[in-house]
Order: structure tokens, then C-alpha cells, then sequence
């Protein structure tokens, strides 16, 4: 599954969000273009235009190769939900950009996607009556079983905004990331697997400084990341410092996570790792893609990416190291947690224009809570048996055909239904290498942590935040290399933290966290 390089985002003024979204609603209730443009079209009978596929126009990212719409994966899909889909693929590294400059020319699709539910651009979007209120049409779920019973722990609330439903969720399972590391290598110089930070950091110091690979060169990364800090890694460490727990400051305002004692103490262990050679030396300055290519072809022992891609890249690994091993460690017990770390049971979500007729927002609706089954889910994850894949012992494997037609960008249209196994699983790896793999990671679910700020928001926060985050990004930067002294790192955050604008956001995120998550602290 091929990923795609992350650019800087570039933000968008609330006033020119404001003004393109005005602009784009002015129509209120009034059909998208697409719409307009089929609604023209009469109808040969009325049975015909009953069992006419449902067209939907989507705005979505794009995690592997553009698709193919006319395949035989995207042709049944269309053919079993009778659907005509219209999609614009946008590669995920660049994503965000293009949704904000969407919102802020009003030309909205009539679906579109979200990977965060509090994205500033997309809350003062709704705020502006962008989306549809889902809520009437929802009402108790009666209407729809499948979208109550199939989505994911507590997802309704985190698709809400000032107390209404606004976005449909795009379920994912919580059991996702995990960190990799080399077995063969841990094997070769006679090193149990890890079980707390401090081993992992000795196993690391020792293979990095052995050549492991052998080209003589003792270059190989000992911890791998992509993007700012480690970006997928970073809530995987941080809760083992404690750091995914609410952390309140004396007035009991939520601090934001980045700013807490506990991700303070992760930067001081990074520092340590920079020190020793473990930590690569360009870990600010690496894309998705260097990573992912780094890692697959045997350059680096460690790395947080999803589960499931352990038998990817072990494959990889083996055209140029053939006896590579790829596992993903166990939790390790750091000094506040474990690094374990849930995903989001819903990765953003799906709003639909206000453009959209009511009528049709019914029919969207009716998709969803038809596709919201594992049913679907399944044939989202596998294809057609004969086509895409082939049974095995008894689990689907995906053939060469299934591996190029049926990538994660088959996920993008739909809500899902919730399961945990589908992070974990690879589908082209033999059933007992996924059973074996299942039974694993089954701890991580007792032991992981989620981060609730992926849920809550402030907006406050979100206007005040802008001002200060390259800066703090850039004294992280120093304190890990050590431009900087870690009480100098630490003089800065409690200087954040006491002004007056940062301490209201901690107050509002405190109220949304007892309105999400109730008053557990």
C-alpha cells in the first residue's frame, strides 16, 4: 500500500473560510451541481427511476495508487450497493490543504471527508452551516440498526458539535500501531525480546553499534519516524509516560498533551536516544516515504507503523536480508504506562453538504446504513473469492490481482463496521501467521491508552495555538539535539502553559472531556 509524501499544511483564515462558505450556501437547500444535472434527466418509468443507481460525489484521501473505477473491485462494489460513484482522490500527504481550500471556496462535494473530527477549518465550517444537522434524520436509530450497532465505542459523540450530529463516522479499529523491530537481529546477538523501555533502549544501543546488516558501514537507524515528532510513534511512547492520561493543571483545566510534565519527560528520553546514535539523525526532516522505504528494505531496527504491515515488510526486507524477521514488540513498561496506544475508534468523518437535497441526504443515508455491516466490510477488505482472493485453511488471501485493486483506499466510502482484528490482520499472510498475530495483540486493548484531545476541542486553543506551534515544534527539535538544555525546554513550556489565552483552552477542553468522556480523571 503504497504511501505518499506529507507537505506542511498551509492554514486557511477563518475570514476566507467564512466568506466561501457563505457564498457556497447561499443556494440553502438547493441541489449540488451533480444533482441539478440528473434531476434534468426524465425518467423512463417510475420503476426505473426507483432502481436507478444512487450517483454520490465524494472528496476523499487517497493512501495508495489512485483506483481504477471501472476495475472489478469498484464495479461489484457499485453493482452490489447500487451506486454510481464520482470520487476525487487527493493523496493523503496533501489532504489537508485541499480540504481547507474547499471549505474556503464553498464548492463543496456533496460527501466529504474529514480525517479529523476537530480540525478547526471543518468545525467553523459547520459552525457556518456548511453540513447537514444529522439528527432529525437520525432520530433514535430505529431506522438505522446497523450504523447504531456497527459503529464503534462512544463514535456518535465524538461526530457531534454544540450537542448535534453532523458527521457520519468512518469506522476503524482501536487496535492499530505498534512498534516493529527486527527478531532476526535481536536473535543474532543472543538479545531477549524487549519488555520495558530500558531494554528496548540497551537492545537498541547494542545492534545499532554491531552492523548488523554487515556492509561494514554501521549506518543502520536504530528508532525510525516520519514527519514531527515521530508522528505515528508519538502516542505509542507518550503513554508510557503517562501522557495519554488527562493531565489537569492547578485550576483544573486540561493541559493539552504536548504541554504536560509527561511529554516533557518523553522529549528528555529522546534526547537521550539522539545521544546514543539510536534515534536517526534526520527524524525531523523524514517523509512517510523515506521511512516506509528505510525501513522495508532493512535500514532500521524499530518503527511505530500499523500491525498488520509486520508481514509486508518482513517480505521486503527478505529480497535483500533474507533471513529478516519482522515482529511487533509487545507493550513496554515505561515509567508512567505502556506503549500501547488505541487508535480513534473513527478515523474523522463524513459530512454532507447542506447543497444536497433532503431527499437525498435520506438515500446517503440509507447507503451508509446498508453498507455499515461486515458483510461489506469483509468484501472492502478482500474483493471477490476467485477475483481478489482465494480461501486458504479457511481465510481469504489475497491474490496479486487482489493486492492491487483492493488497497486502503477501498475504505474511503463508507462508514465500516467496527472490528478489531482489521488492523492486525494482513490479508496476503497465511491464516496461521494472522491467528498467531490476533492472539497477540489481544493485550493491547487492556493496556492501551487513546488520546482524547482527538475528540475534544477547544476553540480557543485553535485560535491562539497557530501563534506558538512552529516555534514549540522547533524548541522540541533543539532539546532532543541538544541545542538547548532541558531546563531551558522546560522554562519555555511552563511559560506557555501560564498564559492567560492557553489557560482559558485548558478550561474548555476540561468541559468537553467531562462531556465526552465523562468525569473520570
Amino acid at each position: 500500500m503504497k504511501a505518499l509524501f506529507v507537505r506542511n499544511v498551509s492554514w486557511i483564515t477563518t475570514t476566507a473560510v467564512s466568506l466561501g462558505l457563505l457564498a457556497g450556501c447561499s443556494g440553502g437547500g438547493e441541489p449540488a451541481p451533480a444533482a441539478k444535472s440528473d434531476s434534468a434527466k426524465p425518467a423512463d418509468t417510475q420503476g426505473a427511476k426507483a432502481n436507478a443507481p444512487l450517483k454520490m460525489q465524494f472528496l476523499v484521501p487517497s493512501f495508495a495508487d489512485v483506483p481504477d473505477m471501472n476495475d472489478q473491485y469498484w464495479t461489484e462494489w457499485q453493482k452490489r450497493t447500487n451506486t454510481k460513484l464520482d470520487i476525487e482522490w487527493v493523496p493523503s500527504g496533501d489532504y489537508d490543504t485541499k480540504f481547507d481550500l474547499v471549505l474556503a471556496s464553498g464548492n463543496l462535494p456533496e460527501i466529504l471527508v474529514s480525517t479529523s473530527t476537530t480540525r478547526p477549518t471543518l468545525l467553523n465550517a459547520i459552525k457556518q452551516g456548511a453540513f447537514w444537522d444529522l439528527t432529525p434524520f437520525l432520530g433514535d436509530f430505529s431506522k438505522y440498526p446497523n450504523l447504531k450497532n456497527n459503529s464503534g465505542p462512544n463514535v456518535w459523540s465524538f461526530m457531534k458539535s454544540d450537542g448535534k450530529i453532523y458527521g457520519l463516522p468512518r469506522n476503524r479499529p482501536q487496535i492499530d500501531l505498534g512498534i516493529k523491530f527486527r527478531k532476526d537481529w535481536l536473535d543474532k546477538y543472543n538479545i531477549p525480546v524487549p519488555q520495558t523501555l530500558d531494554e528496548y533502549t540497551a537492545a537498541l544501543k547494542k545492534i545499532v553499534t554491531s552492523d548488523p546488516d554487515g556492509n561494514g558501514k554501521n549506518d543502520t537507524v536504530g528508532v525510525l519516524g516520519h514527519g514531527f515528532l515521530l508522528a505515528d510513534g508519538d502516542d505509542t511512547f507518550l503513554a508510557a509516560f503517562g501522557g495519554l492520561n488527562p493531565v489537569y493543571d492547578k485550576d483544573g483545566g486540561l493541559i493539552r498533551n504536548w504541554l504536560t510534565p509527561n511529554y516533557t519527560q518523553m522529549v528528555e528520553w529522546f534526547r537521550q536516544q539522539y545521544a546514543d546514535g539510536i534515534l536517526s539523525k534526520e527524524f525531523s526532516a523524514i517523509k512517510k516515504t523515506q521511512a516506509e522505504e528505510m525501513f522495508s528494505t532493512g535500514r532500521a531496527v524499530s518503527y511505530v507503523r500499523n500491525i498488520w504491515r509486520d508481514y509486508t515488510w518482513e517480505q521486503d526486507i527478505k529480497k535483500v536480508q533474507p533471513d529478516a524477521k519482522v515482529i511487533t514488540l509487545p507493550p513496554l513498561k515505561g515509567p508512567g504506562g505502556y506503549t500501547a496506544s488505541l487508535a480513534n475508534p473513527t478515523y474523522g468523518g463524513m459530512y454532507i453538504s447542506k447543497k444536497v437535497p433532503e431527499e437525498k441526504v435520506k438515500q446517503i443515508l440509507d447507503y451508509m446504513e446498508k453498507t455499515t455491516t461486515m458483510e461489506y466490510t469483509d468484501f472492502n477488505y478482500y474483493g471477490i473469492e476467485g477475483v481478489h482472493h482465494k480461501v486458504v485453511d479457511g481465510q481469504p488471501q489475497l491474490t496479486e490481482l487482489g493486492v492491487k485493486q483492493v488497497t486502503t483506499n477501498a475504505n474511503q466510502v463508507f462508514a465500516m463496521a467496527f472490528n478489531n482484528k482489521m488492523k492486525v490482520l494482513n490479508p496476503a499472510a497465511p491464516k496461521a501467521y494472522n491467528d498467531a498475530k490476533i492472539k497477540e495483540t489481544e493485550i493491547y486493548s487492556q493496556q492501551g491508552k487513546m488520546n482524547p484531545f482527538g475528540n475534544i476541542a477547544s476553540d480557543t486553543w485553535t485560535s491562539v495555538w497557530p501563534k506558538y506551534e512552529k516555534e514549540w515544534q522547533a524548541m522540541v527539535t533543539k532539546a532532543i539535539v541538544g541545542q538547548i538544555s532541558m531546563d531551558e525546554y522546560k522554562s519555555y513550556v511552563n511559560k506557555l502553559n501560564d498564559n492567560a489565552d492557553i489557560k482559558k483552552a485548558y478550561q474548555e477542553y476540561a468541559k468537553a472531556y467531562k462531556e465526552y468522556f465523562g468525569n473520570a480523571k
